[in-house]
């Protein structure tokens, strides 16, 4: 039988604007790291082993040197844009395979301005080369300098097309996300605007404005992973979270069958991470309080309501319309402000959604806190491609 695994420290730097502070990577972990450790109330020489996440490659090793150098084995992860939840997810491989009892999961990144690019560096080979001929083959557009606002806002139009979404209720997504982020103080941006506002702002790509994508940025999370044992030993229970079901999903065949935006988008990968991952903790989505969803821009959120099954397939729009998905609603959805607001480090976004949860289930997020959430979800797409879900309870 698998060990049980539980959150017991978190830790993240505020997200910046690249080129804002003076600092790099290993000063973002130092940091977040450092936060991680004294939330657990945990010596770093008592953690086993250390997965990093960083999707442009910074070297995990070189920035533990500024917490200590104790020998043991560190990864470097690198996995798109969910980097931060699969160093997460290997960190709980060990734990629920009995090879550690404390392992230390970690995501930085150190981010260059402007609009990211396909991925390719050096080779080649683009890592979303067959997303990008799924999107334009059979369909009248062009391809784009900017490939992910198109991909992202074609999946938006396509919903628009097949289900009667419309701009309003993207934009609407983006006001949401900006209103929440004002009550963090770890956001990157934590400026409300007015539905206008949003409306109004820069057009990326249609349906999509300035205030309705993520910004590129730096920063840095922590997570602490602790086995039953440990937390027994150490006395946590009081603030551990347990993480009751974690899955990545990658793509399949039908991502690219029929060219459909949303399924190159990760629809697909979302559904299966989210119903191994809920089947796993033995819960249903009408169980969740409150959801970190990677919102990278406000089309995929809309879209994910559906892959998640808070809506039927063509209905996710219909939430828009309840304000079911911000405070007073059914669900509490990116209290943090998400990618939109917060910001998006690639490589740490998937740690600073697991801080948030387990911040609003011990009940200190302050004022954003969700009340009486109980169980929480997490999200994290990347395309090229991947997708982790996690589903998080108080501990028991």
């Amino acid at each position: 039988m698998a060990n049980r695994t539980f959150v017991v420290g978190v830790g993240m730097t505020k997200f910046e604007k690249p080129g804002s502070r003076e600092w790099d990577y290993p000063d973002m972990a130092k940091e977040a790291v450092g936060k991680a450790l004294e939330d657990a109330g945990v010596a770093y020489e008592r953690v086993e082993q250390a997965y990093a996440g960083s999707a442009y490659g910074a070297m995990g090793q070189r920035a533990l040197y500024e917490i200590g150098m104790t020998g043991i084995p560190v990864m470097t992860v690198s996995n798109a844009c969910a980097t931060g939840s699969s160093a997460l997810f290997m960190a709980r491989q060990a734990i629920r395979g009995g090879l550690a009892d404390c392992v230390l999961a970690f995501g930085m990144e150190k981010m260059e301005k402007g609009s990211l690019g396909t991925g390719m560096g050096k080779s080649k080979v683009s890592i979303i080369d067959h997303h990008l001929n799924s999107m334009v083959a059979g369909r009248p557009w062009e391809m784009d300098k900017a490939p992910m606002p198109q991909m992202f806002g074609n999946a938006g139009r396509e919903h628009m097309e097949k289900y009667g979404s419309t701009p309003d209720h993207y934009a609407w997504i983006g006001w949401k996300n900006h209103k929440h982020s004002a009550q963090n103080p770890y956001a990157q941006f934590q400026d409300e605007y007015s539905l206008d506002d949003v409306k109004n702002a820069k057009m990326i790509y249609d349906p999509l404005t300035k205030l309705q994508c993520s910004p590129t940025s730096d920063g840095a999370g922590a997570a602490i992973v602790a086995s039953e044992r440990f937390v027994d030993e150490h006395q946590l229970w009081d603030q551990a979270v347990e993480i009751a079901g974690h899955y990545i999903a990658t793509d399949t065949p039908d991502s690219f069958a029929d060219h459909s935006s949303i399924r190159v988008v990760g629809f697909g990968c979302s559904q299966r991470a989210a119903r191994k991952a809920m089947d796993e903790a033995q819960i249903g989505i009408d169980d969740v309080d409150v959801i970190e969803l990677h919102d990278c821009f406000s089309a995929n959120e809309l879209i994910t309501y559906e892959a998640l099954g808070m809506a039927e397939v063509g209905e996710g729009h219909k939430l828009v319309d309840d304000e079911a998905t911000t405070y007073g609603g059914r669900w509490v959805v990116n209290p943090s402000g998400g990618l939109i607001s917060k910001g998006h480090p690639l490589g740490a976004t998937g740690l600073a959604q697991c801080a948030e949860l387990t911040w609003q289930l011990r009940g200190q997020a302050g004022g954003r806190q969700v009340d009486n959430a109980r169980v929480a979800l997490q999200h994290n797409i990347g395309l090229g491609s991947a997708c982790a879900v996690a589903v998080y309870k108080p501990a028991s």
